[in-house]
């Protein structure tokens, strides 16, 4: 398969990509009440509420949640629009060489902060020396310094994996529990009210996605050569892994296992698409987007160059 000048159809695809987050962020802006610009600053010191939604403590302020219905029509076209813009990264990657230096293997140092909560835990007492006390001081304030310092997003270059053994929970919704709490208590139980489609939902995570897959696309050659690098420092890990294994086999031990990725994305349909593959020809059904066929076309261009030019089919 050839795909004719793909700087062309990259720089094409990257425009209609811009176009479709601009209207995601005219919605974010619709919903907040104000510019994206002045969401941003607060959502980057906000504290990490968990999943959407999410009560109790963590509750997320006021000024950087949105309504159940934005918050999930964003998230509907945001999540192909960040598969593609990713594919479209691994696409422009086709020339780009990159040189290692030496491989020098870290010393990882324990850091003592985990010894004395480890020990806390289990009720012993600490004593420290002067030199472990200012390494433990250093530690702490380190870490109050990275709480404290606006944390960004970068577009992430690997696709989320699937668990395979993950057991999906049947949840009892709360308005649905029995309204009869005992026979001796004639008080009727008022259940819950079903969810509402107004309901505040905490958008801080949303607005930093938007901006990173904003600024991902502004300097598509810079992802590029980051996704480049990332993938010779993987090939190199890879490769030290089996000579590892080749040798421990040799001397007739278990070789070190160590999990690594073996490509950027994910088999089967792509993250938040409609179409499991590109094909011109064929009918274009109703519930099919423009992100969707964005997101077939960059992924074909993705395998196409993650492949070793003696595998790729040229016919």
């Amino acid at each position: 398969m050839e795909f004719g000048d793909a700087s062309t159809i990259i720089e094409g695809y990257r425009d209609a990509l811009k176009h479709i987050l601009l209207m995601l962020v005219g919605m974010a802006e619709m919903g907040f009440g104000r510019p994206l610009s002045l969401v941003l600053g607060e959502a980057a010191v906000a504290p990490r509420p968990g999943r959407a939604g999410r009560t109790g403590r963590n509750k997320p302020p006021a000024a950087l949640c949105l309504p159940r219905h934005l918050y999930r029509a964003i998230l509907l076209m945001l999540r192909p629009a960040e598969s593609a813009a990713r594919r479209l990264i691994i696409a422009a990657t086709q020339g780009i060489v990159v040189v290692l230096p030496p491989f020098r293997p870290r010393k990882l140092k324990p850091k003592i902060s985990d010894t004395v909560a480890a020990m806390r835990r289990l009720g012993l007492a600490v004593t420290l020396s002067r030199e472990d006390f200012a390494r433990f001081e250093a530690e702490r304030k380190a870490a109050e310094r990275r709480t404290a310092r606006p944390r960004g997003q970068n577009l992430s270059l690997l696709d989320p994996l699937k668990y395979p053994f993950r057991i999906r929970r049947k949840y009892v919704p709360a308005r649905a529990v029995p309204r009869i709490r005992s026979l001796d208590d004639d008080a009727p139980r008022i259940p819950l009210p079903p969810p509402s489609q107004n309901d505040p939902i905490g958008a801080a995570k949303l607005t930093l996605r938007l901006d990173a897959l904003g600024r991902a696309l502004d300097d598509l050659p810079g992802q590029a050569q980051r996704f480049a690098r990332w993938k010779a420092r993987n090939d190199a890990g890879l490769a030290r892994d089996r000579a590892a294994r080749d040798a421990a086999a040799a001397g007739g031990e278990p070789g070190p296992v160590r999990f690594r990725r073996f490509s950027p994305l994910r088999r089967g349909r792509p993250p938040g698409g409609r179409l499991p593959r590109f094909d011109p020809d064929v009918p274009k059904r109703k519930n099919i987007r423009e992100v969707d066929e964005i997101l077939a076309h960059a992924n074909a261009m993705a395998y196409y160059a993650l492949e070793p030019p003696r595998r790729r089919d040229t016919s």
